[in-house]
């Protein structure tokens, strides 16, 4: 038949809508012409099928081949294309068969010799493939990535020939293997490794209750890195959900499967466009790779401070818009912000044992790279003190991650069983009914608003944290105490 149909599909942020590849051969000069709005990557598949099946004992039609990628408005990029559009040819020849092409989906980027190298964006095909009812044959470098999503029917081939041979019905191509790494599999320092600090333990813990963003502050060598890096190991497990989020995003930037929680932590001398993502080909940036986990920035104040206030947006929305002249792009980025800081330059102000060198103007400069508007969404914000002399040499039985990773699951769940947002989630609607205060509560919360000027926001973000806490304390309602212990953590840096 001198024309044939095929299916793929093109990336498209965390979507991955369906293309047909359509195949004519015609008669006329020899010519290898393919439409659609491709790429430079796209257009170059051309010598790139054409040695694949030669090099794989297939006949390569003499003829006009007009391959076209529809829609044509889509832009299409990579070498995902390669495969179908070889598949094509064979099958606008006569040299496969068309009956198993109906309900089949391919994905690949062929070798000179007809080898299936991976592709990005593997998962979202998978996803998309088993909605509509279709398998997808994927190169096997890349299923062990789509292959967690469970019955999405996605075949496996290392080349060209193996898909032919699929095809024919001589040698059927074996389901994907699904990933033999474990959720959660990460290990990660235990908290009972850092001594002292027990009240930057205790917001570390409410932090992971709520989800809520944690600023500390405080000299250098207090251990504020220390306590950062030991956050995932009290969050809660993956939920399915989660899973499949995290590692939709992964695919998308084409970065290697780990099914754990996130923990990014970019240098200050990133730049906007590397925390929320973008470029020509817009991909995921540092806070979508931390969706589902944890965005820890060190050393908040030496970034620039226009790239700090890109956060403020995505704090907010849980999701990141891209916007170029052809296309609008949308990521997730449900991350939970957890920062650290000096205090000043030289990172002594308020420090007893040393004496701070840095005038009043470098410190408001200082500190004044944080926005008020950013700092107002930190929930929590805790001065992490000096240690006391000897307390490295005393023998004590802190808490460990696991015992404090039990009330933090256990806050959780009530949370859960409230609403399906965790606590740092909750919408102004949900504060007014899953948050209601009491009398002396309202009243207290009052007064903090004359004295302190509390906003709006910091008001929702501090019922918020008190509801965080009574879930810890296994508590139905917020009470005074609960309150009070909130405003603790809302104190200027």
């Amino acid at each position: 038949m001198p024309l044939a149909t095929v299916y793929s599909r093109a990336k498209l942020g965390i979507n991955a809508p369906l293309v047909t590849v359509e195949v004519h051969l015609s008669g006329g000069l020899p010519a290898f012409n393919i439409v659609g709005l491709p790429e430079a990557t796209v257009r170059e598949s051309r010598d790139r099928v054409r040695s694949a099946l030669l090099n794989s004992r297939f006949e390569f039609p003499v003829s006009r081949i007009t391959v076209n990628l529809a829609p044509a408005d889509l832009p299409k990029e990579g070498g995902r294309f390669d495969l179908p559009i070889a598949i094509g040819i064979l099958l606008a020849s006569g040299q496969v068969p068309a009956a198993p092409l109906e309900s089949l989906e391919l994905i690949g980027e062929l070798g000179l010799s007809g080898e299936l190298r991976a592709v990005d964006a593997a998962l979202p095909a998978a996803v998309q493939a088993s909605i509509a009812g279709h398998c997808l044959i994927l190169p096997a470098a890349n299923t062990g990535l789509a292959s967690i999503v469970d019955d999405t029917g996605v075949r496996e081939a290392d080349s060209l020939l193996a898909v032919a041979a699929h095809l024919h019905g001589q040698h059927s191509l074996p389901f994907a293997r699904a990933s033999e790494e474990p959720i959660d599999s990460e290990k990660y320092p235990d908290l009972s490794e850092v001594r002292g600090q027990v009240g930057a333990k205790r917001a570390l813990e409410i932090a992971a209750a709520g989800g809520h963003s944690l600023l500390l502050s405080g000299p250098p060598g207090t251990g504020k890195t220390l306590l950062a890096n030991r956050l995932p190991g009290i969050l809660p497990p993956l939920t399915e959900a989660e899973r499949l989020d995290i590692a939709t995003v992964q695919s998308v930037a084409g970065q290697a499967l780990r099914l754990h929680r996130p923990f990014r932590s970019p240098h200050h001398t990133a730049s906007a466009a590397a925390l929320v993502g973008g470029g020509s080909h817009p991909r995921p940036g540092e806070i979508s790779l931390a969706h589902h986990g944890i965005l820890f920035l060190d050393e908040l104040s030496e970034f620039p401070r226009k790239v700090l206030e890109v956060l403020r947006e995505p704090m907010e929305s849980g999701e990141v818009v891209i916007s170029r002249a052809a296309k609008q792009l949308t990521f997730p980025a449900k991350f939970q912000l957890i920062a650290a800081m000096n205090p000043c330059p030289c990172g002594y102000d308020g420090d007893e044992n040393k004496d701070c060198r840095c005038t009043p103007d470098q410190i408001q400069r200082y500190r004044g790279k944080i926005s008020g508007p950013l700092l107002d969404r930190i929930d929590l914000r805790i001065t992490v003190p000096r240690l006391p002399p000897g307390i490295l040499q005393q023998s004590c039985q802190a808490e460990t991650s696991a015992t404090v990773r039990e009330r933090v699951c256990a806050a959780r769940a009530r949370q859960y069983q409230r609403s399906p947002n965790i606590n740092a989630r909750l919408s102004a609607d949900e504060v007014a009914t899953l948050c209601a205060l009491d009398t002396p509560s309202k009243q207290f919360m009052l007064r903090a608003e004359q004295k302190l000027g509390i906003s709006a926001r910091a008001h929702h973000r501090l019922v918020k944290i008190a509801r965080t806490i009574a879930d810890l304390d296994k508590a139905e309602n917020i009470a005074l105490s609960h309150l009070r212990e909130a405003l603790l953590y809302r104190g200027e840096i």
